[in-house]
């Protein structure tokens, strides 16, 4: 196993809840390291909002997706990164590239989901999933992939808002047979039905996402920890403050209050300026 996939499953064994902050360009994943934060989520509704300006509904190709988590990384290597895989972006051969191209970036974990790829069109958003069987062969695929590569898998199952709850745990539990790592039953709509997941998972890390705006069970962190959840991941707080600062800046342009900025010599902070022209020095002195 790669050293920071261990790292995360050392970290991942241990009964306190981890805090996972999403993100989608190289700055905002700097922040998190400099936060102190020692997971991220490549998030790729994050990345498709700040390359595209266009929500996830599968606008994202897999290049744009690679060149995002490659630039995550490494711009806070000491964070140890879940690259977000969504379906693999294709069939079962463009799953394993994608796998193997994020551990070799850096990931230490790759999410996989059971979503319909390419989203169908027509159903208002909804998270359409593939059939049982070839979802488990998606993670069966997947789990080796991870394993020859000596990353983590988290198995991820839309299924709960389209097939029903006891069709999304089934399929949860079927990941659990299959030996993935980690585990997330999207849009639990009761404090029960997450209870319920994270039985399921057998003693193995379940993780939960929050996001403004969202519609399904989430609850505050204290109340995560105490159901049992490993890892409560943030995966548009940082883009969602994103907005809020640029608008508020763009605003104060036009005449309106001045926005509150990062000073000079905390804007040089956060983009390394002193590091690199102490290294731009040393270069120049043969050094």
């Amino acid at each position: 196993m790669r050293p920071h996939a261990a790292a995360l499953q050392e970290l991942l064994s241990q009964p306190a809840l981890q805090i996972m902050p999403g993100c989608g360009d190289g700055l905002s994943a700097r922040l998190i390291e400099e936060a102190g934060f020692e997971t991220g989520f490549a998030s790729g509704s994050s990345i498709s909002a700040l390359r595209l300006a266009m929500p996830d509904m599968d606008l994202l190709t897999f290049p744009e997706m690679r060149d995002a988590v490659e630039t995550i990384i490494a711009a806070a290597p000491k964070v140890l990164w879940l690259a977000d895989g969504d379906t693999g972006y294709g069939n079962a051969i463009a799953l394993q590239k994608t796998i193997r191209t994020y551990a070799r970036a850096g990931a230490a974990a790759v999410l996989i989901e059971d979503k319909q790829w390419p989203r169908v069109l027509g159903n208002d958003g909804a998270k359409l999933v593939i059939e049982r069987e070839e979802a488990r062969l998606r993670c069966r695929i997947a789990l080796q992939t991870c394993r020859e590569e000596g990353i983590l898998l988290l198995a991820r199952t839309d299924a709960r808002t389209s097939r029903g709850f006891a069709e999304a745990l089934a399929r949860l539990q079927d990941f659990v047979a299959e030996g993935a790592d980690i585990f997330f039953l999207d849009s639990p709509a009761t404090e029960a039905e997450m209870r319920a997941s994270v039985e399921a998972c057998q003693g193995k890390p379940a993780i939960s996402v929050t996001v403004p705006g969202g519609r399904h069970f989430m609850p505050d962190d204290a109340t995560l920890a105490r159901i049992g959840i490993r890892v409560a991941v943030y995966p548009q707080d940082v883009l969602a403050a994103t907005v809020q600062g640029v608008r508020a800046a763009l605003a104060g342009l036009r005449g309106g209050a001045p926005a509150a900025l990062a000073a000079p010599a905390a804007l040089s902070e956060a983009i390394r300026t002193p590091e690199y022209l102490a290294l731009d020095a040393r270069l120049a002195r043969g050094a």
